[in-house]
Parts: C-alpha cells; structure tokens; sequence
C-alpha cells in the first residue's frame, strides 16, 4: 500500500495550536509525518470511506500487532472503541488536523487496485439475485463495503476505468462470454472477463446507475448518472444497444474535476503556436477546429477560450455536452429532445450581445448558416467539424450549401489535429530507426531519418501496463486563411488544390507534425503512421 498522501493539504498556524492544545489535554500524541504512513488495508477493507470520512478517521499501518488510528478531535475515542471491536485488533489514537485525514482517506482508498479480479472470483450468483437493488443518487465508487456483488462489482470496474485514465468502458457480451474492455490513450483493450451468467445483472445495474429502463430490452437507449471517487466527481454518459447475445452498453466517462489545458501544453510547435495565437485574436470571423471523434477538439477550443480576455468580452458557448465549466463564460447544454438544437441556441446566444461565440459543432446547413452569419455580423465564431484535415472543412462546407463569397469572407482559419500516444517516460529506449516504419511513412531514404539518434520506444513496465505509451500528444495542422486560399475557395477548388496552395504559405501538414515530434523522441513512428493519412 502507497504511503498516505496529505502534502497538498497542511493546517494552518491557528489549527496547529489547536491540535497541540487538544494532544496535550487528551494525552493522544500527534500524527508525525503522516505523508510517509501508509494506510491499514484491513481498515479500509471493512470500514466503509463514507464512515471514514464523517467521522474523520483513518487506520495505518499495524505496528506490533496494534492498529493506530488517526483521529482530528476527541469525539473520535469513541469511534477508535469501534473500529478496535469490529476489528477485533487493539487500537492507539493519534491525532491531525480533519482536512489532512480526509485527504489521506481519499487517497487511501483510491489505491485499491486489483479489487475486480478479486470480485469476479468471489461472485455468488445466488446473493446476487437475492441482494441487487436500484440505487438513486450520487454514487460514490469507493464506497463498496457491503454493497450487493453486482454492484460492487460495477463500481470497481468504473473505480479501475478511472485509475487507469480510461475515456470508455464497454460491456460487450458474445456468444459464450462477457468481456469489460477500456479504451486509455485512444487503444481498446480488453481488462476483464465477466461472469456470462450474471450478464442481465451486471447490465441492468448499469442502467439503475443511468435511470434507464431495465425492462425495455430490445430499443437502444441513453442514460446520464454522477459519481465520486474520492473527491473527484465523474460524469457518466451511459448508451445501451441490442445485439445478438443481448445488450452492449458503453459508458464515457468525463471527469469534471480534471484540470484544462492551456495553449502550450497541447504540444503544438512553436511556429504553429504562434500562428494560431495570431488567429484567435481576429475581432472577429469563423474559426474551425476539426478532427475525427475523440481527437481532442474540445479540449483545444476550451484552452482557446480561457486565452481570451473575459472581463473586456462577453463570451458565450454552446455544446453537447458541457465538459467543463469556465469561470468568467455563460455555457449553454444543447438538447434536441427539449428543441434547442445548435442553430435555434445560436438565434437566441445573438440576442445576448456577444462578442465571441463557441459552438459545440456544425451538423448542418442551418448551423452553417447561422456560424457563418454570425462572423460576418462583427462576431468571432468558434466551432468543430469531422473531417480529415483542415483543408476539407473549407470543401465540406462548401457541400453544405455555403456560397464561396460568404466562406471566403468569414473564414479565419482552420486547425486539424489528432492525437498520438506518448512514449513511456519510465520505460522509454533510444533507438535507431528501422526500414519497415520508414516505409509505413513513406520516408525510405528521406534524409532526416538518416541521421535520426532521438527516437525512442518504450520496453513495456507497470507504469505503461506493458503498452510502451502513457498520455497523448497532439497533431496539429492549421490552415490560415490567406488572399491564395480565398482565391482558391471562390473559384470552389478541391480539398487538394486547398492544401497545396495553403503549403506554399508554410502550412506544415499532420504527417510533417507527426514525423517531427517522432524524431524529437515524444511518440513512435507507427503512432504517426497510425492516426495520419497518406
């Protein structure tokens, strides 16, 4: 077990006496150094957090055969008498401040790993139909101390996804088995096999979470559901689809206390950076982020919008679904079941005298029309489109029924980006590289790589869990709307003769940004060759 973490959590002067006074009038002596104790095993196995965190208590580890107990005022020797009987172990009290103790409740629990193996081997199906039960409200995921095996069993498998960074668990039934898999960094990976005999259990759990309807099983459905680990909160968007072996559910996971992202941390190059910086600060105009699903577009317009000037401008979004709250911006959740649709928000987000306007994504003719409006009319427009690279979001506009005079006139620019894997930084080798990936590059013989001494890959080791990649970098290819690309854009050319001319003013494409950071050693080349086109 990992030693307690507190470090970002001391008391003040004024707790500090406090807790010195109450040492000495208790006769309880203080928690020293309670950052380098690590937490009892067996207390957090059969104390349930929510206890542990009321009462502000936490066990350490065993010293000869006593379990000290920290504990933040003298209402907790009452509770130290419980947990000694329950645990049929002796007890000593220490003392610390209450925000210490809950922080290191918190990360004690968090690092229960391994615990869904341990379940799926310990299943009773027949406790399980005995016991499983709907459950409304919050969840907290390490709160499994005599929860039903069911769901218990979903908890962990969701408290797992979020201690490896997953963005999706899948319930995938087959013919003769039920696999949970995660996506982290981008890859699918199969984690666990699941009981096929407890599989309507397990599903029908997923959609208590998401109040969902358990009995309707042969119509897809969606679900929303919040949970907690620890003191992180995670937004759980829940989707359910009939197959031939019964239902599959993939559940995304948003973590609405991860922190954002600036600008610089995306990893674009300088040069890239710069231009882009350049663009976003158009007073107004239409500028596109695009990429496929899951390539980090709405991570990067979240880093734009914190760049701008908040208190001077009045900055309004619209998106499906809010990621993240910023402070400063009015945030609007689109629905189309409740009718407000992007192009009907976008009508009314006018009426509120903006400066700047992000919308989630452009779908349609109508949402085109209205973007493009709306940065002809003195406004700076952000949004996203699904497309390849940026030279196609000008040509899939135009196939949306844009005229070129107006796109010529409000396009700004254009950024395409993808996401690759980073090389592990534990487990990261220099190497040199070999014929194949040049070949998966179409660089045989290309003369950067003939000298090339930056590259690396990773071993494989526990940090990585054997991939060689931990995190994700960007891609990024921007397109900047100059008097040759609006030439091109009136005249309707195609997404090749786009680029070509967008090249000849210094656009460096995604596989150029790829091979780049390849060599500078952040990635692989196959992860270049992977997300990138020919």
């Amino acid at each position: 077990m990992s030693a307690v973490e507190v470090t970002s959590i001391s008391p003040s002067l004024p707790e500090v006496v406090a807790i010195e006074r109450l040492s000495e009038a208790l006769g309880v002596p203080l928690a020293t150094n309670l950052q380098d104790r690590s937490a009892s095993t067996e207390f957090m196995d059969r104390i349930p957090i929510a206890f542990a965190r009321a009462h502000k208590v936490l066990g350490l580890a065993v010293e000869g055969g006593v379990l000290p107990v920290v504990i933040a005022d003298a209402a907790g020797l009452a509770q130290v008498e419980i947990i000694s009987r329950l645990l049929n172990r002796p007890t000593r009290p220490l003392l610390a401040s209450g925000d210490q103790i809950v922080s290191a409740v918190n990360y004690g629990y968090q690092q229960q790993a391994g615990a869904v193996r341990t379940m799926i081997d310990g299943l009773d199906r027949s406790r399980v139909l005995t016991d499983l039960a709907e459950m409304s409200g919050r969840e907290d995921l390490l709160d499994v101390a005599s929860r039903a095996p069911v769901i218990r069993l979903v908890n962990l498998l969701l408290f797992e996804a979020v201690q490896g960074g997953a963005s999706d668990v899948h319930v995938q039934p087959y013919e003769g088995k039920l696999v949970a898999r995660m996506r982290i960094d981008g890859v699918l990976y199969d984690a666990f096999d699941l009981p096929k005999t407890l599989q309507e259990e397990i599903i029908s759990r997923v959609k208590v979470m998401g109040r969902m309807n358990i009995a309707e099983k042969r119509l897809p459905q969606d679900g929303r559901a919040t949970v907690e680990v620890g003191d992180r909160s995670i937004d759980l968007r829940i989707a359910t689809l009939p197959t031939s072996f019964g239902e599959r559910v993939v559940i995304r996971l948003l973590d609405k206390s991860a922190r954002l992202y600036t600008l610089q941390e995306l990893g674009m190059s300088p040069q890239t950076l710069d231009r882009f910086r350049q663009v976003i600060q158009a007073e107004h105009g239409l500028i596109l982020v695009t990429g496929p699903t899951g390539s980090g577009k709405s991570t990067t317009l979240y880093a734009v919008l914190q760049q701008l000037d908040h208190t001077e401008k009045n900055v309004l979004t619209l998106e499906d679904p809010i990621e993240f709250r910023l402070e400063g911006i009015s945030q609007t959740q689109v629905s189309d079941r409740k009718g407000m649709t992007f192009a009907s928000g976008l009508r009314s987000v006018l009426r509120q005298d903006p400066d700047v306007i992000m919308v989630g994504e452009i779908r349609d003719h109508e949402t085109a029309t209205m973007a493009i409006q709306s940065s002809l009319t003195g406004h700076e427009v952000f949004s996203t489109l699904h497309t390849n690279d940026a030279p196609s979001a000008i040509t899939r506009l135009l196939d949306l029924g844009i005229e070129p005079y107006l796109l010529s006139s409000s396009i700004v620019g254009v950024l395409a980006q993808r996401l690759v894997r980073r090389v592990c930084a534990a487990c990261a080798k220099s190497r040199a590289p070999n014929p194949g990936e040049l070949g998966s590059l179409g660089l045989e013989g290309a003369a950067p790589w003939a000298s090339a001494t930056g590259l690396r890959r990773g071993a494989g080791c526990p940090v990585c869990r054997g991939t060689g990649y931990r995190g994700r970098l960007g891609l990024f290819e921007l397109l900047v709307v100059d008097d040759a690309v609006r030439e091109r854009i009136q005249s309707r050319a195609n997404a090749a003769e786009i680029k070509a001319t967008a090249e000849r003013s210094g656009m460096q494409n995604l596989r150029a940004d790829g091979i780049a950071k390849a060599l500078a050693g952040l990635t692989t080349p196959e992860e270049v060759a992977r997300v990138t086109a020919d």
